[in-house]
């Protein structure tokens, strides 16, 4: 009876432990869980309303853990009533559920309370309502670029660049061409490129507002029409005063620019190296009309009278004279030869007087006529040379070649 007794013992302390193993088990189970949830929960409100920002998550951690422990506690309650040790860790993690948020996490929570975002709903005062400054929405369409400049990146680094928009959108489709650009992929490559031929930093403004349509040039296009000017011995420095005093040069194609220079040395009669001289002086006449230009020859020839070679002189000195006025033209020549009585060949060594103001010259003519001072003959002792007339400044000008005072002259002039 002893041995059944015993027997009977051992198999019930056997089922109680068991027991308890599989409820330890369970708890164990269950405190993972909750760790997860926990988890999940805290990453979850990130993304939750302001409702639950501001309601729910200040007493999420503890009354939420405490209901899950409690009711954990209460389908087990045979085993937590036991006075094992294994209890105590669970009694630890109920008691810690309801501790209240430490200072950090109140301050945590404050933050978050200071920092929510107000709804479009809410009501706001009349004077929060005039410090809103609504940002006026991109126009359709404008006639201006100055309405795209703080939207767009590569209108904001063109204006810090020097490039005039007020002038750049008269031109013909070149507001649209760079509001389609981008700075970085299109226009920055074409700057280094400019740079690496010899144009100035300070002139990389102005050549692009003459020339917004080299930034849809093709990068081999332009290095080759680079390459062709030095294939006909134009240096380094040349070719960078070329480019920068006639922005269009690079938008002419190899062939048109080889035309315009055998226009030069073969209508004009001019050698290879003074139709060079002629087009560095003056490289617009490379990207201009030819019409002005042959209309001018013919008249220094036809109705100027002078001879080729004296043509050949005058432009090799003045290329202007190519690209000038024709009414300009003629009536100082008129006055020159008719009026002063200077000779071809006088005007054909100084031709910088068709430069000159016509009114100026008239002025210090007639002064000097007044004083019976008007030599323009070389061969004569008071010969006074068309350079002093024109280029000297009124005091010198007067004492030197007139031999009168200032005063006088300005009283002249009041006569007049």
């Amino acid at each position: 009876m002893a041995f059944w007794t015993r027997q009977i013992c051992i198999w019930c302390l056997s089922v109680k432990t068991n027991s308890v193993a599989s409820s330890v088990q369970r708890l164990s189970k269950t405190r993972r869980t909750w760790t997860q949830l926990h988890e999940l929960s805290v990453l979850s409100f990130l993304g939750a309303d302001d409702s639950f920002l501001k309601n729910g998550l200040k007493v999420y951690g503890s009354a939420s853990l405490g209901n899950r422990l409690q009711s954990t506690s209460s389908s087990n309650g045979q085993i937590f009533s036991s006075e094992s040790n294994l209890l105590s860790p669970v009694n630890h993690y109920q008691h810690q559920a309801e501790v209240i948020p430490t200072s950090e996490e109140k301050t945590f929570y404050e933050d978050w309370d200071d920092t929510l975002p107000s709804s479009a709903l809410d009501e706001i005062s009349e004077e929060e309502a005039v410090q809103i400054v609504a940002e006026p929405p991109l126009p359709l369409s404008s006639f201006t670029l100055r309405d795209y400049v703080d939207r767009s990146e590569t209108l904001s680094k063109l204006v810090l660049l020097g490039v005039d928009l007020s002038k750049v959108e008269k031109r013909p489709n070149a507001a649209q061409l760079l509001l389609r650009l981008d700075f970085e992929k299109d226009i920055r490559k074409i700057l280094l490129f400019l740079k690496d031929v010899g144009v100035e930093d300070n002139q990389l403004g102005p050549f692009l507002t003459q020339n917004p349509y080299i930034l849809t040039v093709d990068m081999e296009a332009l290095e080759t029409r680079v390459a062709y000017l030095k294939s006909k011995k134009f240096g380094k420095e040349a070719i960078a005063r070329m480019i920068s005093r006639a922005p269009f040069l690079l938008s002419f194609s190899v062939e048109r620019l080889d035309n315009r220079l055998g226009f030069f040395q073969k209508e004009l009669g001019l050698s290879v190296q003074k139709t060079r001289d002629l087009v560095i002086s003056l490289p617009r006449l490379l990207t201009g009309s030819l019409e002005p230009i042959k209309e001018n020859w013919q008249v220094c020839q036809v109705e100027l009278g002078f001879r080729r070679n004296e043509i050949q002189q005058i432009i090799c000195k003045i290329p202007k004279i190519l690209t000038a006025n024709k009414r300009k033209l003629t009536e100082t020549f008129d006055y020159l030869h008719n009026v002063m009585g200077i000779p071809h060949h006088i005007l054909t060594h100084f031709p910088q007087v068709f430069n000159s103001k016509l009114l100026r010259v008239k002025e210090r003519h007639m002064f000097l006529a007044f004083l019976g001072r008007a030599q323009y003959d070389p061969a004569q002792h008071s010969y006074i040379s068309l350079d002093k007339l024109v280029f000297m400044p009124d005091e010198v000008f007067c004492t030197e070649v007139a031999k009168a005072s200032v005063k006088d002259f300005e009283k002249f002039l009041k006569t007049l």
